[in-house]
């Protein structure tokens, strides 16, 4: 079992991201806190969403050169960014063996885990731009 300290401020920014299904940045963490009642410094978000992050209970999604965005389920899955708006959506799928096994004969390295990212426009974007 993990040695874990959480104080009420990392339970309350933990809650948020847990929560969200919109894989909040930092501000929006912020913002929803706020929103709650609470008064935290910003410094005192990142370095919960940084400690929850090393403990493994939350995974920083960096996805292109935007903001880091945040994310509570830890089982195996994908994401998908809009090109468009940025969303971001889960893809519950697993990387192919096929794939980890060329990649590992082609590098040379011992794959120890895979995060794939697709990119692509979402359906209500691409609603928009059919209007």
């Amino acid at each position: 079992m993990r040695n874990l300290n959480l104080t009420s401020q990392r339970q309350a920014v933990y809650d948020i991201v847990r929560n969200s299904h919109d894989h909040p940045t930092a501000a929006e963490v912020m913002n929803r806190l706020v929103g709650q009642g609470h008064n935290l410094a910003y410094g005192t978000v990142y370095n919960s969403l940084r400690y929850l992050a090393d403990k493994q209970m939350i995974r920083e999604l960096k996805l292109g050169e935007a903001a880091s965005r945040y994310d509570a389920k830890m089982d195996d899955h994908q994401h998908i960014l809009c090109e468009v708006c940025g969303a971001v959506d889960e893809v519950m799928t697993h990387v192919p063996q096929e794939w980890l096994s060329t990649v590992a004969a082609e590098t040379g390295y011992t794959i120890s885990h895979a995060h794939v990212v697709f990119g692509g426009v979402c359906p209500a974007c691409k609603g928009k731009a059919v209007n």
